[in-house]
């Protein structure tokens, strides 16, 4: 006999759970049933069905035009000139520690 049910054990925030469970009580969805729409979802697009991207808050040159290049360039200098700028070392410092936590 196959089983109805199958069990899913997921660790979230408090804070977050319990936004989510207050959002879904006003809706009158039980977490149950929205999981299983989740996974329904996935199955049918064989995909997360919403957006997994990291967007970048800065233009690729590929995306720049000779003028907007430009002016990326003239701050740099002019703030390298005013010594507005730090050390790699420093960059890649903080990087690992942003990475670390």
């Amino acid at each position: 006999m196959a089983t109805k049910t199958a069990n899913v054990l997921a660790r979230v925030e408090p804070d977050i759970k319990a936004k989510a469970e207050g959002i879904m009580a006003q809706l009158g969805v039980p977490a149950s049933v929205v999981i299983n729409m989740l996974y329904k979802q996935i199955i049918m697009t064989k995909s997360i069905p919403f957006s997994l991207s990291v967007s970048n808050s800065f233009q690729t040159l590929d995306e720049m035009n000779e003028e907007e290049f430009e002016l990326m360039m003239q701050k740099g200098l002019t703030d390298a000139k005013a010594g507005n700028s730090r050390s790699a070392k420093s960059v890649f410092n903080d990087l690992r520690q942003e990475f670390a936590e």
